[in-house]
C-alpha cells in the first residue's frame, strides 16, 4: 500500500505570524505594484553597466547633493544639480526628451526622491537610483573628484566578489 502526500497551503491563525499577518497581495496587484516600482527606480549596478558600455546611455545621471558632497566624489559623467536649484537651472541644463536618473547619498536620504519629484513636476521623465552614491561606492564602481577618478574594492556584503553580475 502506498500513500500519496499532497502539498497544501496552510494559513496561519490570524495574528500568529508577523510576516503573514497581512496576507500577500493578489498576483495581479503585486505585478502592478512591482512593475510600477521598476518604472520609478533604477539599480546602481544597472546604471553602472549602461554607463560602462561606452554607448549613449539614453539618460542623464543627476547628483542632487550639495557642492561639498559632490566634491567628495560623484558618479563619473553625472550632472551636478542640487535639489534646491532644480526649478531655476533644470531647463538650461536638461533636455525634457532625455530621461533623468537622480541620486543622493544613499538609502537613508530622500534627496534623490525630492529631486525626482521636482524634475517630474517640471515635465521630465525621471527615475531614482536606489542606493545612491553609497551603494555605488560599496559595489566598487568608480567615482570622480576634481583630483581624478578612484575605485574602491567592492563590499562583499553588498556586491559579488569577482563578478560584475549579481544574478538579480
Amino acid at each position: 500500500m502506498t500513500t500519496t502526500r499532497t502539498a497544501t497551503a496552510q494559513t496561519p491563525a490570524a495574528g500568529s505570524d508577523a510576516v503573514l499577518r497581512v496576507p500577500p497581495a493578489a498576483p495581479a496587484a503585486a505585478a502592478a505594484y512591482f512593475g510600477a516600482s521598476l518604472a520609478f527606480h533604477a539599480d546602481v549596478s544597472d546604471v553602472a553597466s549602461v554607463l560602462a558600455s561606452g554607448e549613449d546611455p539614453g539618460f542623464v545621471v543627476v547628483d542632487s547633493r550639495s557642492t561639498e558632497s559632490w566634491d567628495q566624489g560623484h558618479v563619473p559623467g553625472a550632472l551636478h544639480l542640487p535639489t534646491a536649484t532644480i526649478p531655476a537651472r533644470a531647463e538650461r541644463l536638461l533636455d525634457k526628451a532625455v530621461p533623468v536618473v537622480t541620486y543622493c547619498w544613499g538609502p537613508g536620504c530622500n534627496g534623490a526622491t525630492r529631486a525626482a519629484l521636482a524634475l517630474a513636476e517640471l515635465g521630465y521623465q525621471v527615475k531614482e537610483m536606489l542606493g545612491g552614491i553609497e551603494y555605488w561606492i560599496r559595489e566598487g564602481f568608480e567615482t570622480e573628484t576634481w583630483e581624478g577618478r578612484e575605485r574602491r574594492d567592492a563590499d562583499p556584503l553588498t556586491a559579488p566578489l569577482g563578478s560584475g553580475d549579481c544574478g538579480c
